[in-house]
């Protein structure tokens, strides 16, 4: 077994539901990010990239048939570089990291993509087909931007129930109240701005060609808990979940390079990262949001790590109250502060396009360890349906 290293990682902007990303189509939002990540390995002949292992959680429409591979051939890679797609939700591009990093230790692989993609705006309505030929009655089309659709009748209720009223049980469960939700949700915005004020995601972020979009569309600056206090709940009329607290649909792509130590000559860049341990872990489908907690903890015990060497998290904020659980949880573990959490925003601010996400939260992980001068760091992300994946990064470079 050899270790397994990120060498380069980008992602496109984030754009909001119906916004400047709407007339970019999924795959060629992959295919940007693809060729993106490649320029940052210039050495590298496109030839000898392994496998290129894709996220996308949608896979009803222009993502269909094989996104990554879509994209490999938009992208100009050679026909001979082989691709799979990869859907386990909003974790889908952070599993196709952590298949790149096992590709790499087993020795399958020296250079591998990894990515995801995802176009909320544009994923399709479905029908069902009918039961029996020429039937009389309507038909109800299913909206497959987010959540369930088409559910088997078996599944029980209280695992199908929506993805926001699945995190007011753990807002009720928890004890924690709107007030810090929209706290949190304030700071992920404010973070956010601010990193991008400052330069931070400068060399992470690529342009879409065509579009004119220079950063994440969903930030909102100036917005404070006493703004978010005002709007209203969004699943129980008397809940504390509101679309100000809570990630918001989007569009967009990220792509990451990995592969051995000794690939580094070979790709002309010195690597930016170590995959030191990983996390997958599953419960009831209705407190995905808190499956993370044991997904991170698993992922430092493979590592070796404890919480208190961390320097740096990045949770993908898929719910402010989710979230929080999250770091509470891991203050008790031994987390030794909590604005180690995303102090460069999180997906509330930015953005979650699902099968996007991951990649982006192990882009900004390894770009604050670098910068901070950090050894060790953690990135994670809640699944719906109940699972959870983690990262552990360790900055080899790290005094």
């Amino acid at each position: 077994m050899t270790d397994s290293y990120l060498y380069a990682a980008v992602r496109t902007p984030f754009g909001r539901f119906g916004g400047a990303l709407a007339g970019v189509r999924p795959d060629d939002l992959a295919a940007t990010a693809l060729d993106a990540v490649l320029r940052r390995v210039p050495a590298l002949d496109r030839a000898e990239v392994d496998e290129v292992v894709w996220g996308c959680a949608n896979q009803a429409g222009e993502d269909n048939r094989n996104v990554g591979r879509m994209a490999v051939l938009l992208a100009g890679l050679p026909t001979s570089v082989p691709a799979t797609t990869v859907n386990r939700l909003c974790g889908s591009s952070l599993d196709a990291v952590l298949q790149a990093s096992r590709l790499v230790e087993t020795g399958d692989a020296e250079v591998v993509v990894a990515g995801g993609v995802e176009s909320m705006t544009r994923a399709p309505w479905v029908l069902p087909k009918p039961d029996r030929a020429f039937p009389a009655g309507n038909v109800t089309g299913a909206s497959t931007t987010l959540g369930w659709r088409l559910v088997n009748e078996r599944m029980p209720a209280g695992w199908t129930a929506s993805l926001g009223e699945c995190n007011e049980q753990v807002a009720q469960s928890t004890g924690i109240t709107r007030q810090q939700q929209d706290e949190f949700a304030a700071r992920s915005h404010r973070l956010a701005a601010q990193a991008w004020a400052e330069g931070f995601y400068d060399d992470l972020v690529v342009p879409v060609p065509g579009v004119d979009l220079a950063r994440d569309e969903s930030i909102r600056d100036g917005t404070t808990p006493e703004k978010l206090a005002g709007l209203k709940p969004s699943f129980r009329p008397d809940g504390t979940i509101t679309a100000g607290n809570a990630s918001p649909l989007n569009d967009g792509a990220s792509a990451l390079v990995l592969g051995t130590a000794s690939a580094a000559d070979r790709l002309g860049t010195a690597p930016l990262a170590r995959v030191a341990g990983r996390g997958a872990t599953a419960n009831d489908p209705n407190l995905f949001g808190l499956a993370p907690i044991e997904a991170a903890g698993a992922a430092l015990r493979r590592a070796g790590v404890t919480w208190s060497q961390v320097g740096a998290v990045e949770l993908n904020e898929a719910f402010a109250v989710q979230s929080l659980a999250c770091v509470d949880a891991w203050l008790k573990d031994g987390l030794r502060d909590p604005e180690l959490v995303n102090a460069k925003g999180g997906a509330i601010a930015i953005g979650h396009p699902l099968g996007a996400s991951g990649g982006r939260v192990v882009a900004t992980l390894a770009a604050r360890l670098r910068a901070d001068g950090e050894r060790y760091g953690v990135a994670a992300i809640c699944i719906g349906v109940g699972q959870a994946l983690a990262v552990v990064l360790e900055n080899e470079d790290a005094a």
